[in-house]
C-alpha cells in the first residue's frame, strides 16, 4: 500500500498468569481479592495481536501503530514499561477497570468510541487487530461488536496468518473445526482480525524503540480519561474458584485388568 496502513490494536492487561486468583463478591459485583496488588501483563491474545501488527507494519513504509488500551492508569504505566521495548506503538489508554466480569456490548462501545477518537486515523487505511479471544474479557464476542460498531464489514476471527499479496489485498487463514484452516483473500481496509496464537516469535527488548515509545506513553497516561465502565445489566448471582476433588482408595493385589475395567466404570459415570 502506497501510504501504508493506520493499524489499531486492542488490548488489555491481565493478572500474570503465575498468580492465584481468588474471585470475591463486592458491592460493585464480582471482583479478584486484591486485584490491584496483582502483577499485570499485556493480555496474551492481544500480544500475538501487536506483534504481527509490528511485523506488517515493519513491511509496508508509512505504517503506523495504535494501542488501545483500556485498563486502570497504574497497571497501564507498569505493563508499558516492558512491553514498549517490543514494537513502536502510540498509547491510547483508557482509565477504567479491566475487569473479566465487565459486559462485552459496554466494552466494545468504549473501545469502538475510543478508535473513532483517534486525531488522524484514515479509515480507508484501518486495520483493527486484536484478540480472538481474552485471558479476561473472555465473551469471545467483544472483538466482533467492535468491528460492527465501526461499520468494518470485513472481519476475520481466529487468525493464524496474514500475508500480502502484490495487488495490495491479503490472504487470511483462520482457524475452523477439526484443526484446519480456512483461506480467504481481503481486498483490504477496513478489515478487521481476531488473532489465534500467529506464528511469530516474542520480539526481543529493543531499549532503543522503548525510549522512543516512553516518550508518548507517559503524557497518554497522564492524559487518560477515566470511565466508569458500566455492566451492562449483568447480575452475577456468584463467583468461585473451581474446588479441588480427589478421592483417593488405596487397594492392594489387584490386576491390571481389574483396575482398567474399575477406571473404565469409574469414566462412565
Amino acid at each position: 500500500m502506497a501510504n501504508g496502513y493506520h493499524i489499531v490494536v486492542c488490548g488489555s492487561i491481565v493478572p500474570d498468569p503465575l498468580q492465584t486468583l481468588e474471585p470475591v463478591q463486592t458491592p460493585t459485583g464480582p471482583a479478584l481479592k486484591n486485584e490491584m496488588m496483582l502483577p499485570a501483563v499485556l493480555d496474551p491474545w492481544a500480544a500475538h495481536a501487536l506483534y504481527e501488527a509490528g511485523d506488517l507494519a515493519s513491511k509496508v513504509a508509512g505504517s503506523k501503530i495504535w494501542l488501545v488500551s483500556v485498563g486502570p492508569k497504574a497497571k497501564l504505566q507498569q505493563v508499558m514499561m516492558t512491553i514498549a521495548q517490543r514494537v513502536s506503538f502510540e498509547l491510547v489508554p483508557v482509565d477504567a477497570s479491566a475487569s473479566g466480569f465487565a459486559d462485552a456490548h459496554a466494552t466494545a462501545a468504549l473501545l469502538a468510541e475510543t478508535i473513532q477518537g483517534i486525531p488522524g486515523l484514515d479509515r480507508s487505511r484501518l486495520l483493527v487487530f486484536g484478540g480472538w479471544e481474552s485471558a479476561s474479557r473472555g465473551a469471545g464476542a467483544t472483538l466482533q461488536l467492535v468491528g460492527e460498531r465501526l461499520e468494518i464489514l470485513d472481519q476475520f476471527q481466529g487468525v493464524d496468518q496474514l500475508s500480502m499479496q502484490a495487488d495490495g489485498s491479503f490472504e487470511v487463514l483462520e482457524r475452523i473445526e477439526g484443526g484446519r484452516h480456512q483461506v480467504s483473500v481481503c481486498q483490504g481496509p477496513p478489515a478487521l482480525f481476531g488473532w489465534a496464537t500467529g506464528n511469530l516469535p516474542e520480539p526481543r527488548n529493543n531499549p532503543q524503540v522503548g525510549m522512543a515509545n516512553m516518550r508518548t506513553v507517559m503524557p497518554a497516561l497522564q492524559r487518560a480519561k477515566s470511565v466508569p465502565l458500566p455492566v451492562g445489566g449483568l447480575h452475577f448471582l456468584s463467583a468461585s474458584p473451581p474446588k479441588q476433588q480427589r478421592q483417593t482408595r488405596v487397594v492392594k493385589d489387584l490386576s491390571a485388568d481389574q483396575i482398567v475395567q474399575e477406571l473404565a466404570e469409574w469414566i462412565g459415570k
